[in-house]
């Protein structure tokens, strides 16, 4: 039962769970078994102490684990939830995104590849392709060079490696990069291409990103967004306000403002089909699905 939950799932939850461990000490309540009115009160209590509406609900998610799912369900905690979206709402992280162009500019300056250094190819690797792909950098850590297939336009990227969005009945992502001859300054595929060149004494796996410095280890989230963060400081993007993450939020806001189809943006981002977040956000006419046209809408404008 817990090989059902990802490692950071874990992680998120073990904090609630120790609330809900010293909740139920304190109060000489069951730990696994609670009536609805005492979640409700321990819930408050969080509540009074100022956490957020996704707190609150990440915190139910962790009491469904040992409670059952039963108590998501119940109607009053449901209404206790809509409680505290009024009081409380979510509010996005970002409430403006910034132009893509700014950083493609900046990025045009870092040519040719090959006489770059590492550390810079490294990053205008990375950071070209959570453009062009607007996945999650975790994504990107799975990137293994076996399952790298080179064709004449375009470079695809299988994903089979278990990720956020992985579960039964959902396909694994497919990454798609077009060449871009015509800007070869930032085409995304030209520039891996020279990264797996240039990478490939170095590296001691099939895991495509390797440390810059020795040993040149494959290398986790957290580096690849520190290598995107530190990128996008210099192309003048500010990184007190926008993460590595918003890569995702500024590509498929640049596609969508483009003309790119809700459909497309989907399937190349890894949403599913029926995301209805991302409908009320991004919803437009079906025009085409093909599969590249993220990339092409980011880098070709």
């Amino acid at each position: 039962m817990m090989a059902s939950l990802s490692a950071n799932s874990v992680k998120q939850y073990d904090t609630y769970l120790r609330k809900w461990w010293n909740y139920c000490k304190n109060t000489n309540s069951e730990v696994f078994i609670a009536s609805v009115p005492t979640v409700i009160h321990f819930l408050t209590e969080l509540f009074n102490e100022g956490a957020q509406y996704g707190t609150l609900n990440s915190c139910r998610s962790a009491l469904a684990i040992l409670l059952g799912p039963n108590i998501s369900k119940d109607d009053r905690i449901q209404r206790f939830f809509k409680g505290v979206f009024r009081l409380r709402p979510p509010l996005p992280k970002y409430n403006y995104t910034w132009d893509t162009n700014c950083v493609l500019e900046h990025l045009c300056q870092w040519y040719p590849n090959e006489e770059m250094s590492f550390d810079k190819l490294s990053r205008k690797t990375i950071t070209l392709l959570a453009l062009t792909t607007a996945h999650r950098l975790q994504t990107l850590t799975k990137i293994n060079i076996k399952n790298i297939n080179v064709s004449s336009n375009h470079i695809s990227i299988k994903i089979p490696d278990f990720i956020k969005t992985s579960r039964a009945g959902f396909k694994q992502p497919i990454l798609y990069i077009p060449f871009f001859n015509q800007r070869p300054a930032v085409c995304p595929a030209t520039a891996l291409l020279c990264y797996i060149n240039k990478s490939a004494p170095l590296r001691k796996s099939d895991l495509l990103f390797v440390g810059i410095k020795k040993p040149h280890k494959s290398v986790g989230t957290q580096t690849l967004s520190r290598w995107v963060k530190t990128t996008l400081g210099e192309c003048g993007i500010d990184t007190s306000v926008f993460s590595a993450h918003s890569t995702r939020h500024a590509s498929t806001s640049r596609a969508h403002s483009l003309g790119v189809n809700i459909d497309a943006i989907r399937s190349t981002a890894g949403w599913s089909g029926n995301s209805s977040v991302f409908a009320r956000f991004y919803n437009r006419t079906i025009l085409n699905n093909d599969c590249t046209s993220l990339a092409r809408s980011i880098i070709d404008s």
